[in-house]
């Protein structure tokens, strides 16, 4: 069966199936019970639940993590909420020097979920906009995921909770109510990680994207298509494991590549996708591999300068022209 859903209502919905399925898949984080969180994802569990299994948390993210890899050892699925993406470098040691390490050094799985809102279009500031996915995606034993859309936000992060080790889960804030669409129910909507989605075909120009740059990009793309150039968006979903397979072959298919994201574009995961074609596609490009990203500089607050920061349609579509007249 398919619902219309919010993408917050689609990543709550994964919360609750999961909860029901599982007795074991508890969640923890700040003003997450009694509040309902800080963007009300978690509105209503506490009810359905009890307190033993939404547990409101102090402000200590390095200490929830730890307490999470802790239970995950005795049988527990602890998803855990940062409330905003820029927090979680407090819980940094705990997630980077313990939980991705742990299945190596011990042999001992460590099933936890590390939820976490990031990105701006918010006008939140410094604190609270940034996209800290190159991060972990640097860290061995971590595995990153962010999705695009209501039916992968909860498919993907069902997917997350039944995976043996630790998964950083980046949700959008712009996308939390911004963005509606159809959603399979129960089991028929778990999404893999690893496995990235085609969201629109297209013969001369590759889009590589995530997140919320793929609707971006899905409108430029619509934008050249009135311009009569066919431009295909390739929705990683998945950052870590990557698609590799799905990069090659649209890289392939168009032999001119495009990367857009959000986050700040010095040492980005952009870098390491357009280094993955180079060494292993060189021969079908046509072209330079060009990205679309942020500034090296921290997200501003103030609204106009923050629309300057933060990657659109109307940029990616300006770098796409430039790269199809190249």
């Amino acid at each position: 069966m398919m619902r219309e859903m919010t993408y917050l209502e689609a990543i709550r919905d994964a919360l609750a199936y999961e909860m029901r399925r599982d007795p074991r898949v508890l969640l923890m984080g700040e003003d997450i019970g009694v509040y309902g969180g800080a963007f009300k994802v978690t509105q209503g569990l506490l009810d359905e639940f009890g307190s033993e299994r939404v547990i409101d948390t102090p402000m200590a993210e390095l200490c929830m993590v730890g307490v999470a890899s802790g239970m995950a050892f005795v049988d527990l699925i602890p998803v855990v909420e940062i409330q905003f993406a820029d927090f979680i470098s407090n819980g940094f040691d705990s997630i980077v020097n313990f939980a991705a390490t742990n299945h190596y050094r011990w042999g001992a799985p460590v099933p936890i979920v590390v939820r976490a809102p990031s990105g701006g279009g918010l006008r939140s500031g410094p604190f609270h906009s940034q996209n800290p996915e190159a991060w972990f995606v640097h860290t061995p034993g971590l595995k990153v995921i962010i999705p695009a859309t209501p039916a992968d936000a909860r498919g993907l992060l069902i997917s997350a909770i039944r995976d043996p080790n630790p998964v950083i889960y980046l949700e959008s804030k712009y996308l939390y109510r911004s963005l509606r669409g159809s959603t399979p129910d129960g089991e028929d909507g778990v999404t893999p990680i690893g496995v990235a989605a085609i969201r629109r075909a297209g013969d001369d120009l590759s889009i590589i994207t995530y997140g919320p740059m793929v609707h971006e990009a899905l409108t430029a793309a619509e934008t050249l298509a009135k311009e009569g150039a066919s431009l295909e968006v390739l929705d990683l979903r998945s950052l870590k494991p990557l698609d590799v397979e799905a990069i090659l072959t649209t890289v392939a298919k168009t032999s001119k590549v495009l990367i857009v994201h959000e986050a700040n574009i010095m040492a980005s995961v952009g870098g390491e996708i357009a280094a993955l074609i180079a060494e292993h596609a060189f021969e079908h490009l046509d072209g330079p591999i060009m990205r679309v990203a942020a500034p090296d500089t921290p997200v501003p607050y103030s609204p106009p300068l923050e629309d300057a920061y933060r990657p659109d349609a109307t940029r990616i579509a300006a770098a796409a022209r430039e790269l199809l007249a190249y």
